[in-house]
């Protein structure tokens, strides 16, 4: 009986060591990825950097990341999760002492790319382990998981803006010592992540579902599609709605910031709380329901006017679902096979995502110039028009998740 105790508190002990990896690792996620807002003008402003520098700076640094996601499954599986979960942490915390010691254009772009791929492999290590672990309650899990990612993105601007004002030693830490700091907490969940076990890095090669046959399953196609559609509707409203309320409503700056945020307010509650919403509608009904709810919401909104624009931000409970309930699907599907098929849909929204936003700008510069370019209802179409975009891709990823509902229902596999 007390051996039997032992080993239970040992289960707990370890489980819990497994959630601080997760649940942190998801708040550094969060960190690294929208701490960049408050220090981007300062960066610019350092280097002499024009407009197109800077996104071409950006543009270098999605494409690390996306080679980092295309790259880290086939080290999963020679070294196993555990350790390029903690490579991908130390490789974090090392870009930020780079960026931290970079005084030249070159050596900081460098250390920057690094951080991305550490972000890359962040994304895919995570979602692995999320579902590996998350064996029961998988859609609770993963929506509480992601929900730190949220929480964490919610405060990071605030967060950066306030260290780079911080004066340590008769020296303000600027952008550069704001870097540093943030990075190095990376340094937290790697020694959880040392303490731990995961499994899964003990299935033999035979055991794993071929890529090939992941490839040939049209159940993962249609996933790859949904993840796009429901990103892009995501990630685009971070770099859409200000400017649209901006111009189309005439709003000041901390107005529309401030609808923003309570953007990814109602986005990191949902996760938090609906979770178990999608354990008990299913994966496949949740992402019709959830998709389908963002994208009403956006075209309420877009309709509607400006008395509507709340709607603006309601349609964050809806979008916020997709991501992790994508995921929790994958790992119930695809048990022996998380790892690649992760890999493979993550790399596939990160380049659909990428296309996305030149979509939205183009369809923007169209309808403004079809209206009159020159006017003022000109732009309000077009900003129309492009927000319109975004509930578009929303209202097709409950499409396609309907043409996956029913070829899982005449296959009697409906999870």
């Amino acid at each position: 009986m007390e051996t039997s105790t032992a080993a239970k508190g040992k289960i707990n002990k370890m489980y819990a060591m497994q959630l601080a990896t997760i649940f942190i690792g998801f708040i550094i996620f969060g960190f690294s990825e929208n701490i960049k807002g408050p220090a981007i003008p300062r960066i610019q402003f350092d280097f002499s950097l024009n407009e197109s520098q800077l996104g071409t700076l950006l543009s270098l640094n999605a494409l690390g990341y996306l080679i980092a996601c295309s790259f880290t499954a086939w080290l999963t599986r020679i070294w196993g999760i555990k350790r390029v979960t903690v490579i991908a942490f130390a490789s974090m915390a090392i870009s930020g002492v780079f960026i931290f010691l970079s005084q030249q254009y070159m050596w900081f772009s460098a250390s920057y790319f690094l951080m991305y791929i550490g972000n890359g492999m962040l994304e895919i290590g995570l979602a692995v382990l999320g579902a590996r672990i998350f064996v029961r309650n998988t859609g609770t899990m993963m929506n509480l998981s992601h929900g730190f990612y949220g929480l964490s993105s919610t405060v990071a601007p605030l967060i950066a803006t306030g260290l780079m004002k911080v004066t340590m030693f008769g020296h303000t830490l600027d952008w550069r010592g704001m870097y540093l700091v943030m990075l190095m907490l990376s340094a937290v969940p790697i020694v959880f992540a040392l303490l731990s076990k995961f499994p899964g890095d003990d299935i033999n090669h035979e055991e794993r579902t071929p890529f090939r046959s992941l490839l040939r399953d049209p159940v993962l196609w249609l996933m790859v599609f949904i993840l796009t559609f429901g990103v892009v509707s995501e990630l685009a409203v971070g770099g859409w709605l200000v400017n649209f309320l901006e111009k189309a409503y005439d709003w000041d700056t901390v107005k529309a910031s401030g609808m923003l945020s309570a953007f990814f307010l109602c986005f990191a509650l949902a996760r938090l709380l609906l979770g178990p919403l999608t354990d008990r509608l299913g994966f496949t009904l949740s992402l019709i329901v959830f998709s389908g709810l963002s994208a009403l919401c956006t075209f309420a909104a877009i309709l509607g006017g400006e008395s509507y624009a709340f709607l603006f931000a309601a349609a964050g409970v809806g979008i916020a679902m997709i991501y992790p309930t994508v995921m929790a699907f994958i790992a119930k599907r695809y048990p022996n096979g998380s790892d690649t098929a992760i890999t493979f849909t993550v790399t596939l929204m990160g380049l659909g995502s990428v296309i996305g936003n030149y979509v939205i700008g183009g369809v923007i510069e169209f309808v403004k110039g079809r209206v009159g370019s020159d006017s003022a209802n000109g732009l309000l179409r077009g900003l129309q028009a492009g927000y319109g975009f975004i509930g578009l891709c929303a209202a097709l990823c409950a499409v396609t998740g309907i043409v996956l509902y029913i070829l899982l229902h005449k296959r009697r596999e409906i999870i």
